[in-house]
């Protein structure tokens, strides 16, 4: 991981697996693919999402650090 996540907080989708195409790109901190994220959220592997408004869906940045703390 090349940069410090917050204590506290919320990450979006592509600040979790990356994006290639954003300018400046935004590295990985999960290296999976949308779709994978996605079932691994279904099944209970990754984390819930928090929902911030009717389109903006956002992950807890402790559930995240957690997630990694536990790989």
């Amino acid at each position: 991981m090349n940069y410090q996540l917050p204590e506290t907080g919320f990450l979006r989708l592509p600040q979790i697996i990356g994006d290639p195409k954003a300018e400046p790109p935004i590295p990985p901190i999960i290296p999976v693919k949308k779709s994978c994220w996605w079932d691994g959220v279904k099944t209970g592997r990754f984390p819930k999402p928090v929902k911030l408004g009717p389109r903006v869906t956002a992950w807890r940045v402790e559930d995240i650090l957690a997630l990694i703390a536990s790989a």
